[in-house]
């Protein structure tokens, strides 16, 4: 399996670099975060269920400064890799804290987020970035957003509302958060028709596919739906056929049809898992499999990649099975408070500002604020 965001012929090297943003913070200091609080208190509370462990408010907040902090000027940042869909996941990691994404001390940072994944996005098209990675986890992330985020007063600088005036802001780059959505998930669509195999691989126009590229894009139609969005049933249904294609009766998940094998990648077997539930087809046989293997290996690492692991296994086991997830959940806190830095950051091979918002989404369970993560 490639890395996320990655393509094998240009490894790190990925095309336009993106931006999500903050330099108000930067500016003003730490004493702003301290200051800002909830009605419940310092931390917020999930929206149900039990109170969040404190070790789990403490981590978040030190991760979630650390993401203000390191945003360059542009809205992005340096020292790992870039675009809407690193930009996607730290904007989802500000909303999962549960935070008033328009007034809260995320605001900021979360309408530059999104000014900047909507400039990055073709208007044609609705491509966003360069790999249908980036398109994935972007529009997963404008759709989280679409409804919780007040975006009247999203760009500095507009051109006029009505008319002629909307037209320019769309030529100009200025859509709303929904114009934004609705494109992006046409061109998911719109790749999904050309592809033989009804998935996605790297770039819109590919004719094979892969589990891992397909997740990203196929939670991110899951959630546009959900958040009001078309997305035909046919496609959804499509989709999955897929991932039932490479599901074996033991729970494993192959990489792309005959590549990759059967082998026991925790990421793609937890990927299936995960989009078995949110498309609400756990009772198909390959589901049931996906769960049982995940459930019997609680304690086993991650084969590799294990930030991005950890995001999807997290997110398949809360939604399969409430109590597997309670004691993997134990694991991953003992896990990630070990490796968190001084700074609130989590290393990784692909950056920190990338290993931090995916610990930190993995962690987003003990929240329940974003819709995506309700079971």
């Amino acid at each position: 399996m490639n890395h996320p965001l990655s393509h094998p012929r240009r490894g790190l090297a990925l095309g336009m670099a993106l931006c999500l943003p903050m330099v108000v913070l930067a500016m003003i200091g730490l004493s702003v975060v301290a200051q800002a609080q909830s009605p419940a208190g310092p931390y917020p509370q999930p929206a149900y269920g039990e109170a969040v462990p404190r070790d789990v408010r403490e981590m978040y907040d030190r991760g979630l400064q650390y993401l203000i902090k390191s945003q360059n000027e542009s809205g992005g940042w340096s020292g790992g890799q870039q675009g809407p869909g690193v930009t996607g996941l730290a904007l989802l990691a500000m909303l999962a804290s549960g935070e008033d994404p328009n007034f809260g001390f995320t605001s900021q940072p979360v309408h530059r987020a999104l000014r900047s994944i909507i400039a990055a996005q073709n208007a044609d098209t609705g491509y966003l970035g360069s790999s249908m990675y980036h398109h994935g986890f972007g529009m997963l992330a404008l759709a989280e957003a679409y409804g919780a985020v007040d975006d009247r007063n999203l760009w500095q600088v507009r051109l006029g509302t009505g008319g002629a005036g909307a037209a320019r802001n769309r030529a100009a780059g200025q859509r709303s958060i929904g114009q934004a959505l609705e494109l992006a998930v046409r061109a998911a669509l719109t790749s999904q028709k050309k592809n033989p195999l009804g998935a996605w691989r790297y770039s819109p126009a590919s004719t094979d596919a892969d589990t891992s590229v397909s997740g990203a894009v196929l939670v991110g139609l899951l959630a546009a739906r959900n958040a009001g969005i078309e997305v035909p049933d046919a496609a959804i249904d499509r989709a999955i056929a897929y991932y039932t294609s490479v599901t074996s009766t033991s729970g494993q998940v192959a990489y792309s049809g005959g590549m990759g094998g059967f082998n026991e990648s925790i990421a793609r077997i937890s990927i299936a898992s995960l989009v078995y539930s949110v498309a609400r087809r756990k009772d198909l046989p390959q589901a049931k499999a996906t769960t049982r293997y995940l459930t019997e290996r609680l304690e086993s690492p991650p084969n590799s990649y294990p930030e991005y692991t950890r995001y999807y296994q997290s997110q398949a086991l809360f939604q399969a099975d409430q109590e597997a997830w309670r004691k993997w959940n134990k694991r991953l806190l003992r896990q990630l408070k070990k490796t968190q830095k001084k700074d609130g950051s989590f290393s990784s091979q692909f950056g920190a500002p990338l290993g931090t918002s995916m610990s930190l989404l993995a962690l987003a369970l003990n929240y329940r604020f974003l819709p995506i993560y309700e079971r």
